[in-house]
């Protein structure tokens, strides 16, 4: 039997089958696109008045000074910076050049997961009353983060998404994606 009883109708236990089957369809979907839609790295040219960084992944740094160097940003922001971490050990570590790091480049130490990074880029970005900012963070992450930082910034400030490629294992992926849900749903209510 198809749940559709002997009178050719669907049961409600068939049409609750059929709204899972659906939702599973939409979800399995999204999780496909989010693997094979990971935010690309913004063009080497492009100048904003700021640069971001959030912390917690390979090439970030890295990128944030790449931009800095060729004169793209005025200031860069490290933001989620552990609290134990002192300026010259992150300047050697990331291969900071000092003098880029006493003019121009600012740490915070306030965020501890994307949510918070987006207050403290948001609260950077007022107090610099910048226009533009690049965004840099991994590319599996740039849809959360875009999302809270544009859900904390006014209309008229542009976010530059400049995603780092780095792989992730599937396992991990799915999480990065469970939590876009979350963020997503969770900015969609505060609205």
């Amino acid at each position: 039997m198809t749940g559709s009883g002997k009178s050719g109708r669907i049961s409600m236990w068939g049409w609750l089958a059929r709204a899972v089957a659906m939702l599973f369809l939409l979800w399995f979907g999204g999780f496909i696109a989010f693997i094979f839609l990971q935010a690309p790295p913004a063009p080497d040219d492009l100048a904003t008045d700021g640069v971001a960084v959030l912390t917690g992944g390979p090439g970030r740094l890295k990128r944030g000074v790449k931009i800095m160097e060729a004169g793209l940003a005025k200031r860069m922001l490290i933001s989620g910076v552990d609290q134990s971490v002192r300026p010259p050990e992150l300047a050697e570590k990331a291969g900071i050049p000092p003098q880029l790091l006493s003019c121009c480049i600012d740490l915070g130490f306030k965020a501890s997961s994307t949510s918070t990074n987006a207050d403290e880029v948001a609260h950077w970005v007022e107090r610099h009353r910048y226009r533009s900012v690049r965004l840099v963070t991994a590319g599996y992450h740039m849809h959360r983060a875009r999302a809270e930082l544009r859900a904390r910034l006014p209309a008229d400030v542009t976010i530059v998404a400049d995603g780092v490629s780095v792989g992730l294992p599937l396992v991990a992926m799915h999480r990065e994606y469970a939590k876009l849900l979350g963020a997503w749903a969770l900015l969609q209510v505060r609205r």
